[in-house]
């Protein structure tokens, strides 16, 4: 038996596992709970018609994402997929924007368990908490990925159990109809009732769009997965249901169940405040603490893909050569790249000294630029045959891409012309999309021909009996 060490991950999960994994990234409690509520103070009761139209681009987004990661199904993720379809300048800027995004989410969600554990009766300071948060999961996640798995599994669990809790209660007791919050959308302006408009349900989609995401992080496990050409397209067609199930319910629920609409609409604790309302106040503090758990298991979700992108970063020598050597480091026991994990957990640590507010601005709008590069990816990788080995090939091409660009191109001049966080965040994005395709331009070209590397049985169908 050879004495040197693993190279590669280790291929350990079924879909179950990559699946689990990925509920945990896009987090379906943490996003009703924190991020539904401005898609409620933009549009309203129009918010269930703005989850709608982000849902169906999401299925579309969604069906790129099962084709690309079915015909490259590498730890990289997006970066590896569009490198190998766009090239290398369009690579590098998706691994800036998708480092960025996946760092500074982190950074957000530790930052947001504090006011949760302290509506549970846990007050503790909300940047010491947010690094222990960190610290433990950065340590949780180094550990193999199977444990990883059933450990974000058991909290899936909670997260799905407080969601059927407020789907309960809002259906138990209902004040209004679905027709009635679907034809008279109503919002509330300085506490004044107005009609909520078209245009305001569109710029609400911008929001409600990053709230289903998650649902591609499943090409992130794909070199730990059993037969990843098929599972991976499974993962994320899987996720993508059980993510919009899991919010637009429970929003339905609050929505036709509140008592009183303005308090629902005019809080960001006001779903929160509806359990308490509608189950007494020792089922609120329980659902708020339930709330924190879905954070920290996203966090830990967060530091598990954010390490498999920089391994592939090393393994692709995109870096200086000390810096390759020891992100590609993978844990003789664990068989998980360790150093990276612990980069990874050290950079969103870093990032927890940042104002809130500022996180919250740059991470708004790189969702919406990624899902475009995927989109012109897919397009370009069916055109070229990049990706004629995949096992998943989407229905309606090229419409679902197109139409994808068109809906987004919406969501990014959303953005744009909000003055406040959308064109902030808008231009963060793009300075970061350059600052990484110069960098490939100053200290990456100039070494040869950039070449994207994976492990020998990538694109290899394996059947084995291994545990999800």
């Amino acid at each position: 038996m050879s004495d040197a060490p693993p190279r590669d991950l280790q291929r350990s999960m079924k879909v179950l596992g990559a699946l689990i994994l990925t509920l945990s990234a896009a987090t379906p409690a943490s996003s009703v709970f924190v991020i539904v509520p401005d898609v409620l103070s933009q549009a309203g009761t129009g918010a269930l018609i703005a989850m709608g139209v982000a849902a169906l681009i999401a299925v579309c987004v969604a069906q790129v994402y099962a084709e690309l990661g079915s015909a490259f199904p590498l730890a990289g993720g997006e970066y590896a997929m569009v490198g190998r379809t766009l090239g290398p300048w369009a690579g590098f800027a998706v691994l800036g924007l998708n480092l960025a995004n996946s760092l500074l989410a982190t950074a957000v969600f530790a930052l947001g368990v504090g006011p949760y554990l302290a509506a549970a009766g846990l007050a503790i300071p909300p940047r010491d908490l947010a690094l222990g948060v960190v610290a433990g999961a950065t340590l949780l996640s180094v550990l193999n990925i199977r444990t990883n798995a059933l450990i974000t599994g058991l909290f899936v669990a909670v997260e799905i159990a407080s969601l059927a809790v407020l789907a309960w209660l809002g259906f138990a007791n209902p004040e209004r109809t679905l027709p009635q919050v679907l034809t008279h959308p109503v919002l509330f302006s300085g506490g004044v009732q107005a009609t909520s408009t078209p245009a305001m349900i569109g710029l609400a989609v911008a929001v409600a769009i990053f709230a289903y995401d998650g649902y591609g992080s499943a090409v992130y496990f794909g070199e730990e997965l059993h037969q990843p050409r098929m599972g991976i397209a499974r993962a994320i067609l899987w996720a993508l249901a059980i993510t919009v199930a899991a919010e637009v319910i429970p929003l339905a629920a609050a929505l036709l169940g509140a008592p009183d609409l303005k308090v629902l609409l005019g809080s960001d604790s006001g779903l929160v405040d509806f359990i308490g309302v509608r189950g007494g106040g020792v089922l609120k503090r329980a659902i708020s603490l339930g709330i924190a758990l879905a954070i920290i298991n996203a966090i830990i979700a967060m530091v598990l893909l954010t390490a498999r992108q920089l391994f592939a970063t090393g393994r692709d020598e995109a870096w200086p050569g000390p810096v390759n050597a020891a992100l590609v480091r993978i844990h003789p026991r664990f068989r998980s790249p360790w150093v990276a994990t612990l980069a990874a957990g050290g950079l969103a640590a870093g990032l927890c000294f940042v104002d809130l507010k500022l996180l919250l601005i740059a991470t708004g709008t790189g969702t919406a630029v990624i899902y475009a590069a995927l989109c012109v990816a897919a397009l370009t990788g069916r055109r070229s045959g990049a990706t004629d080995h995949g096992h998943h090939r989407m229905p309606l091409f090229p419409w679902v891409p197109l139409l994808t660009l068109v809906a987004l191109a919406g969501v990014i001049y959303a953005d744009w012309i909000d003055p406040a966080e959308g064109r902030p965040g808008l231009l963060i994005a793009l300075a970061t999309a350059t600052a990484f395709a110069l960098y490939y331009a100053l200290a990456v070209r100039g070494r040869g021909r950039w070449t994207l590397r994976g492990p020998q049985d990538a694109f290899e169908d394996q059947s084995s009996d291994g545990a999800s």
